[in-house]
């Protein structure tokens, strides 16, 4: 009994220096909620440079004070598919409570120089990922013309196999995150082909981040899940909203059956029901099938114009983005959004003349606000962890930063968003996409304020670059 009350005096002495402590800054009486520990508690946040400090119940003191009263503070979202990786795109991102965006799903020729161009600028963190469909168009043709070309729909020979193995394990020797697949837009891909490159994936304990082919009988997912068994490589299958359409139940089936097996495999979905892709594509290869109404339900995203046969044909040949017709129910989206097995991601789009799909601006806030508090399909928690601490877990054992990412806790970097859970939402439509979301007073980036009172920070430029050294 002696020695405890010896020590109540030193530790009101420490509360007392705690209290006392000039923070750079502090989020003051917000709901704090870490999804990696479960906290849920009414706490001030203390930040020295680009860390969390402390955490606590207890009056604290800063240069700057924001006020968190009603909101929720969580850690900012970690978007694990993001195409618009410019300061357009990263603006509207950051309305929507994300803090690290990563090009993953086709990823970048040059590794170097991408990484180069947006050191020291960019608002949010970013990464990206080894292209195999544009490493596949070097080795065949000298040149990246991009996800099209007739090169795509054929095998490779022996020495071009050999030449893109050497060059994706360059880009992961670069530090790439991972590595990029787009098999529904390279359809001369076969099963040895995929198996080479998982493997070197696999010997840099790098993930595979895959566009599965179209079809829903599985055998797009089996060829998937046969080379990550055979190479032991990670799979993860972006955007299956979109690729197993209505069949995603038996896709879902069939992915938890491989994980009970040993399969390292996850997945991915985005809140709506309409796609968006490049009409140049191989995708679109049988377009003059189509009967009218389906031709004239594509966007032509520059001008949010509906297209028409004729029109049609005249983008396709000068190429460019398009939102796509319906092709599988809001209930297979409710429940994918709902389910154990999938993370969030956007698939954002490049930004065209102000436009783009809406997943581009929304999708974070459409799930906080749609999903958690109007339709109630999850709590918020279960919402948060998707968005936070499992995309960063998904990639911290070949990302080390991540480890300090997805967690907001002493010690964590500051990637932090306060956000009110009774006014968070999606503002952007498909046919006036270019609307930031509502309800995110604050948002911190290795504790750099880029979103203050729900306006952004001109010139913030708080983003680190996610690689793996």
């Amino acid at each position: 009994m002696r020695r405890a009350v010896c020590l109540l005096p030193l530790f009101a002495a420490l509360l007392a220096a705690q209290a006392h402590q000039p923070y750079d800054i502090v989020i003051q009486g917000g709901r704090v909620m870490d999804p990696a520990t479960g906290k849920d508690e009414v706490l001030n946040v203390g930040i020295i440079g680009s860390e969390i400090a402390v955490m606590t119940p207890n009056e604290i003191t800063g240069k700057k004070i924001l006020n968190a009263a009603g909101h929720v503070v969580a850690p900012g979202f970690i978007d694990l598919h993001q195409h618009g990786q410019s300061p357009t795109n990263y603006r509207a991102q950051i309305h929507d409570g994300v803090t690290t965006a990563l090009e993953l799903e086709i990823g970048v020729e040059d590794i170097p120089t991408w990484y180069a161009e947006r050191e020291g600028k960019a608002p949010v963190n970013f990464g990206a990922s080894i292209s195999h469909p544009y490493s596949r168009n070097i080795v065949q043709i000298g040149k990246n013309p991009g996800l099209e070309g007739e090169q795509m729909t054929k095998p490779l020979t022996d020495d071009e196999l050999f030449r893109l193995e050497r060059r994706i394990a360059e880009g992961l020797g670069q530090g790439a995150v991972s590595v990029g697949f787009g098999i529904a837009y390279t359809p001369g891909v076969t099963l040895d082909e995929l198996k080479a490159i998982f493997g070197k994936a696999a010997d840099y304990n790098a993930t595979c981040h895959v566009h599965m082919r179209g079809g829903f009988d599985l055998e797009n997912l089996n060829e998937l899940l046969a080379a990550a068994e055979a190479t032991g490589a990670g799979l993860h299958i972006v955007h299956l909203n979109s690729s197993a359409k209505d069949s995603a139940p038996k896709y879902l089936a069939a992915i938890q059956a491989a994980r009970d097996r040993g399969i390292d495999v996850t997945t991915e979905a985005y809140p709506y029901n309409r796609g968006s892709t490049l009409i140049q594509s191989h995708l679109f290869n049988d377009w003059e099938s189509y009967d009218d109404k389906t031709i004239a339900q594509h966007i032509w995203v520059e001008t949010g114009e509906s297209l028409n046969r004729k029109t049609f044909g005249e983008k396709r040949k000068i190429g460019g983005t398009i939102i796509t017709p319906p092709s599988y129910s809001i209930k297979t989206v409710d429940m994918l959004i709902a389910h154990p097995l999938t993370m969030i991601a956007s698939d954002g789009m490049w930004i065209d003349e102000g436009r783009a799909h809406p997943r581009t601006y929304g999708t974070f806030s459409r799930i906080l606000g749609h999903y958690v508090r109007e339709q109630k399909a999850l709590d918020l928690m279960t919402a948060l962890e998707k968005m936070t601490i499992r995309p960063a877990r998904r990639l911290e054992a070949r990302v080390p930063i991540l480890r300090k990412k997805g967690r907001i806790e002493p010690g964590m970097d500051a990637d932090i968003v306060v956000f009110n859970p009774n006014t968070v939402i999606d503002k952007a439509t498909y046919t006036d996409p270019a609307q930031f979301s509502a309800g995110f007073a604050h948002v911190l980036v290795n504790g750099v304020l880029t979103l203050a009172d729900g306006k952004f920070v001109e010139g913030a430029a708080g983003g680190v670059a996610i690689r793996s050294h």
